[in-house]
């Protein structure tokens, strides 16, 4: 295990331009000060080495800093002059000199006192002053520092602009520092750099999932990360235990918290229990448990030291869930007992119940089952009854809140000694888990069912979550074969959640490219239909048949089946569940009608979101973003992806991961962007390749081909496209790829394959009757039309694309309409049509389009200037380069921008520079005013 390297502090590039620029400054004599702020284990000293690091180095001809650096010890902090002591041990010769300063210092750090007033502050300024070379004085955590020695540090640190000497502070505490220093908070790490962190510190990787775990339980902490990774065992690395939550008890970051918390007055030490066993607490339950211990004036501690913090809808809370986690444990067990005692008789009470309304007493009887379980007040049965009962009457859209649904199912598991039952609440908290977008707790949970003595109905139900994760995270392969043995298992108790299992399989081999199995897994879905099946399996069985006369090229016969599904799913109870509506979502794009997807799959958006399902949302972005490519709305295929692939990482769903990442890369080549398309494509599909997503892996390279159309280079787009149709031709890829390939098949001479991939487009067309598809379907039949034809084949595109949707396919008919119209001579009648292209390509931001039907319109003898709407700065930079240069110039940091475009905050540092360069600016300042 290696750790964070000092060269390159991931998510610290901004603070460490800071420090950097101090001590660049202080070498020309303009010296200064920052004081770092955050909280244990932030970075802190990490940073101050690194500025020791750079300062101590020396330029050619020049030496480095002298570098003195002290740093605040809590058992010392009652001895006056320990901290300069430590800071002047590297010159401490220099202080035998009979010269009034370095008598006046030695005296104080021999004696450990000194007179009052300047004297001794004023002979560190001038003993600094006069080191021959610049300085850099470093205090670390300043809020353990000595009295004397911090007031006289900071008197030097106000006092240096004008000579060689740096002064850099850290301190976990904001009051433990003089208000009137500059300051420099350190905040938490993203998730990018979070997960560059645990990159370094485990080089041979880690499951997503479990990586992701780490992350959300680091919170942006880089001390946590190191001690999170350093504390795995083989268990948490092959899912059998969960993922650490916390940082192991005992360790830096732990002892830090623990001392913060023993600092306390016992009273409020009591009250910060409290709030540790019931996050969110609202102030009436709190001031009455209070009143019934020391008064709720003990609280006013905790406040000041930053210990609790209310939420602003009046909850209380400590101020790190870490925090919370150690007030917790370092109680005794007696204490928590007493405290989970003293909630529950509290939550008891219905006149303290303030939320009003049912809702609020559903809340108050799940915490109060919640503590009453951890006190262990009455028999296991009864609690853990007490607990899944009061879970099921807590309404849905609280699921969130605390305590969490699986940790509440987990523990009645825990009090539940009956095998079957037990089995039961341990698979309902590992759905539970997963929903939550937990999947290696969903795993752990898992694999405690499989050493009790269940039923076939529970062994089923764990086996199909089993299968969804491995869905979601795994391989497709093996995830169809979990899927299809839970199907079995459950066809004999529960033919519903059977037919669920058997969708879940087909989705599996659709995303591996196995159209066989597929049609395979959709026959024995046929074989299990009953006049009595309720409404939400027999839309399943109509989605399966419909998907698979699709496959099997039978579009007439697939339309039956779809429509039948595309009208089921608005009927109750389908209206009410995101996985109908999305199976209403693709009936709908398979039917052309791509009005009617996005309707339905942002509904089950809408829903999911309600239901608190964050796991279940890439999926269902996935699916919206189809319906949003059908109508060319690019700039919501773009925000919805880069929402798909965050959340998707977040929750370790590497499979829709390679989705979205896919998705971006086509967005970046309509946009003409070369580089971003290359390297979000190259990572989608080494992604696919991984998780066996061939979906993924063909719509990454076809945004490449569609970026080669774009730049002319046709003869690698067919090479590319040949190479999507090998790997299984998703639909909606063949519908995307079809008229790229026709295009290039021609100007490449190769009329042949052109018009074979046209006659497989046009027979899912013809069923259709969608006015986009067909348009595109005529477009081709234009390129591959002899010429006296060629324009009546594209008039009737246009005219199917004015009765359509996708303005962006229009442009591109246009383009190629307007060429030919060029080329036999009507220049007047081509310039109206490119135009009208080039006016929606530059809406569109698409460079590589808009540079085509300037070029066309040139050639067809018009003048027209070298850029559309991105005034002077779009020309001279790339599609990226403009991209970020217009988020900095909208006050965006590095950071922000990286995480809202996917690329690393180096990445925009490097492309900041050249932007610079190209537009001859030197600050953000002048590149806001230039752009604005």
């Amino acid at each position: 295990m290696t750790g964070v390297r000092s060269d390159a502090l991931r998510g610290r590039e901004r603070e460490s331009d800071a420090l950097r620029a101090l001590t660049d400054r202080a070498r020309t004599g303009a010296g200064g000060c920052l004081l770092l702020l955050g909280g244990p284990g932030a970075g802190k000293t990490a940073l101050l080495d690194l500025a020791a690091a750079h300062a101590a180095t020396g330029t050619p001809g020049e030496p480095g800093f002298l570098v003195l650096r002290t740093q605040g010890v809590a058992g010392e902090t009652h001895l006056p002059y320990a901290g300069l002591h430590a800071l002047l041990r590297p010159i401490a010769g220099r202080l035998d000199t009979p010269a009034a300063d370095t008598r006046v210092l030695a005296e104080a750090l021999r004696t450990g006192a000194a007179a009052g007033g300047l004297a001794l502050p004023a002979a560190l300024l001038r003993l600094l002053q006069a080191a021959g070379r610049p300085v850099l004085v470093c205090a670390d955590d300043l809020q353990w520092l000595d009295a004397p020695s911090r007031e006289a540090i900071c008197f030097v640190a106000r006092r240096v602009g004008t000579i060689p000497v740096a002064v850099l502070l850290s301190s976990a505490q904001p009051g433990a520092a003089p208000g009137d220093l500059p300051p420099l908070p350190l905040a938490p790490l993203d998730e990018r750099a979070s997960r560059q962190v645990l990159d370094d510190l485990v080089p041979e990787g880690l499951p997503g999932d479990l990586r992701t775990a780490l992350v959300r339980a680091a919170r942006g902490n880089p001390l946590a990360l190191v001690e999170l990774a350093g504390a795995l065992t083989d268990a948490h690395r092959k899912g059998a235990a969960p993922p650490p939550e916390t940082p192991p008890r005992g360790g830096r970051l732990w002892r830090a918290y623990a001392d913060r918390l023993r600092g306390l007055p016992a009273d409020t030490v009591d009250l910060v229990l409290l709030i540790a066993a019931d996050p969110g607490i609202d102030a009436v339950t709190l001031t009455r448990a209070a009143d019934a211990r020391s008064g709720l004036a003990a609280l006013e501690a905790a406040e000041a030291a930053g210990v609790v913090v209310e939420w602003p809808d009046g909850g209380f809370d400590l101020a790190d869930p870490l925090l919370r986690h150690v007030a917790y444990a370092e109680a005794s067990l007696a204490r928590r007992r007493a405290a989970h005692r003293l909630l529950a008789g509290l939550l008891d009470d219905a006149s303290g119940d303030v939320s009003g309304g049912a809702i609020g007493g559903e809340r108050r009887r799940l915490r109060r089952a919640w503590h009453r379980a951890a006190a262990l007040d009455g028999s296991a049965r009864e609690l853990a009854e007490e607990l899944v009962r009061a879970l099921a009457e807590a309404p849905k859209a609280t699921s969130a809140a605390f305590p969490e649904p699986f940790r509440v199912l987990e523990r009645a598991a825990e009090l539940t000694g009956h095998g079957e039952a037990k089995a039961a609440r341990l698979a309902a908290a590992a759905q539970h888990a997963w929903q939550a977008g937990q999947p290696q707790r969903a795993r752990s949970l898992l694999s405690r069912i499989d050493t009790l003595a269940a039923g076939a109905d529970v062994h089923g139900r764990a086996e199909l979550l089993r299968g969804s994760l491995e869905l979601r995270a795994g391989k497709t392969d093996s995830a169809c074969d979990t899927l299809l043995a839970a199907a079995e298992r459950l066809l004999r108790t529960d033919r519903e959640q059977a037919v669920r299992a058997l969708v879940r399989a087909g989705e599996a081999s659709y995303l591996a490219g196995d159209n066989r199995r597929f049609l395979t897994i959709a026959r024995r879905a046929e074989t299990l239909r009953r006049p009595d099946d309720d409404h939400v399996t027999r839309m399943a069985l109509e989605y399966l048949g419909g998907m698979a006369a699709t496959f099997r090229g039978r579009h007439r016969e697939a339309t039956a089946f779809l429509r039948r599904v595309a009208t089921g799913v608005m009927a109750p109870p389908s209206a009410g569940s995101p996985s109908a509506l999305v199976w209403g979502g693709v009936a709908n794009l398979l039917l052309g009608n791509g009005a009617a997807a996005l309707t339905l799959t942002s509904r089950a958006v809408e829903l999911a979101r309600a239901h608190g399902a964050v796991a279940r949302m890439p999926q269902m972005l996935e699916i919206l973003i189809q319906a949003q490519q059908w109508m060319g709305r690019y700039d919501a295929v773009a925000a919805n992806a880069m929402d798909g692939l965050r959340l998707a990482q977040e929750t370790g769903r590497a499979v829709s991961g390679a989705q979205h990442l896919a998705w971006l890369a086509f967005t970046a080549a309509v946009e003409g962007d070369e580089e971003t398309c290359a390297l979000r494509a190259a990572r989608a599909v080494e992604l696919a390749a991984a998780h066996g997503v061939s979906v993924a892996e063909a719509l990454g390279t076809l945004a490449l081909a569609h970026l080669d159309v774009a730049a002319n280079r046709h003869a690698d787009a067919v090479n590319r496209l040949r190479a999507v149709a090998r790997t299984g031709d998703p639909l909606v890829v063949r519908v995307m790829a079809t008229p790229l390939l026709v295009e290039s098949a021609v100007r490449t001479g190769d009329v042949a394959q052109a018009r074979d991939a046209l006659v497989v487009l046009e027979r899912w067309v013809d069923s259709t009757r969608d006015p986009d598809r067909l348009a595109l379907a005529a477009r081709c039949h234009a390129l591959l039309a002899p010429p006296d034809e060629a324009g009546e084949r594209f008039a009737q595109a246009l005219e199917l694309h004015r009765q359509g949707s996708c303005a962006f396919e229009t442009a591109r008919t246009r383009l190629l309409y307007g060429g030919m119209l060029r080329r036999s001579r009507r220049p007047g009648a081509a310039r109206e049509h490119l135009h009208g292209a080039l006016e929606t390509f530059e809406r569109y931001g698409a460079r590589l389009w808009s540079a085509h039907a300037r070029a066309e319109l040139r050639a067809a003898g018009e003048s027209v200037r070298p850029t559309g709407s991105r005034s002077e700065a779009g020309r001279l930079l790339t599609a990226q380069q403009f991209q970020i240069a217009t988020l900095v110039a909208e006050g965006a940091t590095n950071r922000e921008v990286a995480a809202r475009l996917f690329i690393s905050p180096r990445t925009v540092e490097h492309h900041l520079r050249n932007i610079f360069a190209r537009l001859g600016v030197r600050s953000r300042v002048e590149l806001a005013r230039l752009l604005s």
